[in-house]
Parts: C-alpha cells; structure tokens; sequence
C-alpha cells in the first residue's frame, strides 16, 4: 500500500491552522492554510495527497480542544520525517519533557536533549520546527525574556500560548477569544 499525505484545517482564534498528516502521524502544522503551504509540504514529503478527513479527526479535534482551554497534552501519532537527526532529538526532548505550562530555556532544551547544540542553533531548530504547537517550541525561551517564534504573527503570538497554558500571568485584558 502506498502512503499517503492528506490536509485539513481547523479554526482558531490565530485563524485557521493546516495540518498535514502521513499514515504515520502529523507532519507538519502551518499557521496560514495556503495553496503555497500545501504545495511546500505535499513536494517535502514527497507523498500523493488524499482527502482523508477521518484520519485528520483526531489532530483537528486536539487542536481545537487547545484552544478551547481543554486540552493540555497532545496525543497525536508524530511523523518526524521533516527534520534531520538533531532536529528530531531536540524537538522530540521538548515534545516529551516540557509540559503544558512549563518553560524551558533554549540552552537547557540544548544539554537536556545531548545534542551538545548552542543555545543559538536550538533557537533555529525551533524556528525550523514542522509541527508548532503540537511539539510545543512556543514553550522554549530565551534566558532573559520570551526569545524569538516564527509561528503566527511572531512573539505576540508565543505571549499568547504561554499565557493560555499560564506559563506567564494575563495581563487584564487578555481574552482567550482574542487574538493577540
């Protein structure tokens, strides 16, 4: 049997998120639904696409339970397949031992994963990340502040993550029904 790649797209109140998944799991998550999104990661997997919205349940269903507020531990099947060995070992350490709510800083992510990768270079795996959200770089920060996120519209959108799951305090006019 051949595999195959299949989309589907929930909304938020970041918009509306496409997911990408293999039959092994997510592959990819963008924050924009673009024909160009579709195309980058349908020619990056190198994979037929499918309509297969009994697959993408699941994932969509997560995600939408995040957002609400509900969900506080993804528990989709991952396709690492988009990254290279350290990406993998880096982001699958963050997937596997920072929690919703949690925080961790770009150099600890670097020694806990023994990648022995700078602080630097773990910033660009994040911004490399395929799956955001799902494998959680919006939770790694800089030793002195929030650090960078390529996700969305950029660090207000990271600001809002971690204020979702109360990693950082609302500010009084923070709404979970409103975008950043």
């Amino acid at each position: 049997m051949t595999e195959t790649l299949a989309f589907g797209t929930v909304d938020t109140v970041l918009g509306r998120l496409l997911v990408a998944e293999t039959d092994t799991g997510v592959v990819s998550l963008d924050f924009h639904d673009t024909p160009a999104a579709r195309a980058r990661t349908a020619k990056a997997t190198g994979l037929p696409v499918v309509d297969a919205p009994d697959r993408l349940a699941p994932a969509l269903s997560a995600l939408h339970d995040y957002f609400s507020g509900d969900l506080k531990h993804f528990e989709v099947p991952i396709d690492w397949r988009l990254t290279s060995d350290v990406q993998r070992q880096v982001l699958s350490t963050l997937y596997d031992s920072v929690p919703y709510g949690e925080v961790i800083t770009y150099g600890t992510l670097g020694d806990r994963s023994g990648t022995g990768v700078h602080a630097q270079v773990i910033g660009q795996v994040m911004g490399a990340n395929p799956i955001p959200l799902i494998v959680p770089c919006h939770r790694v920060v800089a030793s002195n502040g929030l650090g960078g996120y390529s996700g969305g519209s950029g660090v207000e959108v990271k600001r809002w993550l971690l204020t979702l799951e109360g990693a950082i305090p609302a500010t009084l006019d923070w709404d979970l029904t409103r975008a950043p």
